[in-house]
């Protein structure tokens, strides 16, 4: 027979169970929190971002040397971070980059919203849009490097060494890649290097804007090939162009 008594025993008894297993909880997601804070100081891109353009350029190979190793950490990519750039950007890098697919920036730097400022162009070509979105991203935004992207089996630049018949506008490209594709010898890989340092050239001569903040050491101008089956990114020396 069910008492009165026995209720008041059975209810007792689920409030210390319950009470028992907030506890359990809170002491289960206590550990998971230090570890997310010993996680924040231990890696830089989760700290504060970079303060000086060195930095911000090492900080680009670190996230791409994490997206090789599989080991990406997807830094500032949540909500929390999401309604905090709402508000304003400043990134710490600019990009001029290809439009190719399979070259997605923020992926392949392991960077998150807010932190990179990107323009991609078939070709990753300095027309005078590209260099005046730049200008903007480095002047008004304040992005301490410039990058400019370019990767293995580039399209744009095979067909302007092949000198292929293209319909439409996308012959335009051509006049950009041209001067590349003369000093390549032929050679598709040394045609994608030439065009990289050829458009850094460009960013860094035609624009005043990007040319002072060089000479006044708020930006860095850097580049790199992207290989598409390794995901690894090779510096190019831009002092060779």
């Amino acid at each position: 027979m069910y008492t009165h008594q026995e209720g008041s025993s059975r209810r007792d008894l689920l409030k210390r169970m319950a009470w028992t297993g907030a506890g359990l909880l809170a002491t289960t997601a206590l550990p998971a929190t230090l570890r997310a804070d010993e996680t924040r100081a231990d890696d830089p891109l989760l700290a504060p971002a970079p303060t000086t353009p060195r930095e911000a350029l090492d900080a680009l190979y670190r996230g791409n040397a994490r997206f090789v190793e599989g080991k990406i950490t997807a830094p500032n990519r949540n909500m929390e971070r999401l309604k905090e750039v709402a508000a304003g950007q400043k990134p710490f890098a600019a990009f001029l980059g290809c439009a190719d697919s399979r070259v997605p920036v923020e992926i392949v730097f392991d960077q998150g919203f807010g932190d990179v400022f990107v323009t991609r162009i078939a070709g990753n070509v300095a027309d005078a849009a590209i260099i005046g979105s730049l200008e903007f991203g480095v002047e008004v935004l304040g992005a301490q490097v410039l990058y400019v992207l370019g990767h293995s089996k580039c399209g744009a630049v095979s067909a302007t060494l092949k000198g292929d018949a293209v319909p439409g506008q996308i012959s335009t490209l051509y006049q950009h890649i041209r001067r590349a594709a003369k000093e390549s010898g032929g050679d598709l890989d040394v045609a994608i290097r030439r065009n990289v340092q050829i458009q850094a050239e460009i960013l860094s001569e035609a624009s005043p804007v990007i040319a002072r903040r060089i000479a006044d050491g708020k930006l860095l101008i850097a580049g790199g090939i992207y290989d598409l089956y390794t995901g690894r990114v090779q510096p190019v020396d831009l002092s060779k162009s």
